[in-house]
């Protein structure tokens, strides 16, 4: 039996101001849920620019308690519009304890929970680990109105492990906001291209691993030195890319999927049946010498 659902990807460009940003997402919600969309998801950070470029104590003044001011009014237009809201925020749990953080808020509005980015990089133009504490919640399922969401977020989706294990608890989909781009000083176009293709590559393969519907979503525009490249996409338990979204441009799409088909892929390649989970103590090592 089908088990459609359909998805909105927010695809912006952010400012400065984060009153501007947080309307933007707010209307950009609306024309989703006008188009259909049950589950609609935000870029990772999206009521600011990605301030994570430069190591600066100011910017700490845009976190903000989760749940809070912006989840509430998240939780409002959620319960308002009848949508599932997926939403990257930057939380202060303390005085100096800080996250990158993502909170579900159902159909009804109620604010289901949150998961905290649990690989932080630390790479010119993304110094994370200034500003967030790794996660502490592991990793995590939430039970929405119209599916199981596993939330991860960007530079999660280069680990494998992360991937599997929200799918092993459960999840329908894996659901990753994210902020990636190119360095405008690269000279080399090619390395531009790689870095991209790879972004997407390992994404896909997540899907295929698992045997589930994927969504990526992306920021787009100039900030400082770095070209977000956009590129949000949706790739079904195959790793066949459903959508596609442009690198310089805003986008609202809604695509629907079928989460039925999971059993479908996952009996034509039983990858969960086949695990060898006896033989795989190993990778708890960070190197096997």
């Amino acid at each position: 039996m089908a088990k459609k659902v359909k998805i909105g990807l927010v695809q912006m460009a952010c400012v400065a101001d984060v009153e501007t940003n947080i309307q933007q997402a707010e209307t950009r919600i609306r024309e989703a849920a006008q188009q259909g969309a049950q589950i609609v998801c935000l870029q990772e950070l999206f009521t600011s620019l990605y301030f994570c470029d430069v190591e600066d104590h100011h910017n700490f003044s845009l976190a903000e308690a989760i749940p809070g001011p912006t989840t509430d009014r998240m939780g409002r237009l959620a319960g308002e519009l009848g949508v599932v809201i997926v939403a990257s925020l930057f939380e202060k749990r303390a005085q100096g304890l800080y996250h990158n953080t993502t909170a579900v808020l159902d159909a009804d509005g109620t604010y289901l929970g949150k998961y905290r980015k649990m690989h932080i990089p630390d790479d010119p133009g993304y110094y994370e680990k200034f500003y967030f504490t790794p996660g502490d919640l592991g990793y995590k399922v939430f039970e929405t109105k119209f599916a199981k969401i596993g939330v991860l977020i960007c530079w999660d989706q280069w680990y494998p492990e992360a991937a599997r294990i929200t799918a092993l608890m459960g999840a329908e989909l894996l659901v990753y906001p994210t902020a990636i781009g190119w360095d405008t000083n690269e000279p080399d176009p090619r390395q531009n291209e790689e870095q991209y293709n790879a972004w997407q590559t390992i994404q896909r393969s997540h899907a295929i691993a698992n045997g589930l519907h994927v969504v990526s979503v992306n920021r787009v525009g100039r900030e400082a030195d770095q070209q977000f490249w956009g590129g949000s996409f949706v790739a079904n338990p195959f790793g066949s890319l459903l959508y596609l979204a442009p690198h310089d441009q805003e986008v609202v799409h809604v695509e629907e999927i079928d989460l039925a088909q999971t059993d479908r892929y996952r009996t034509t390649w039983p990858y969960f049946r086949d695990r060898r989970i006896d033989s795989y103590q190993p990778i708890t090592s960070r190197y096997i010498d």
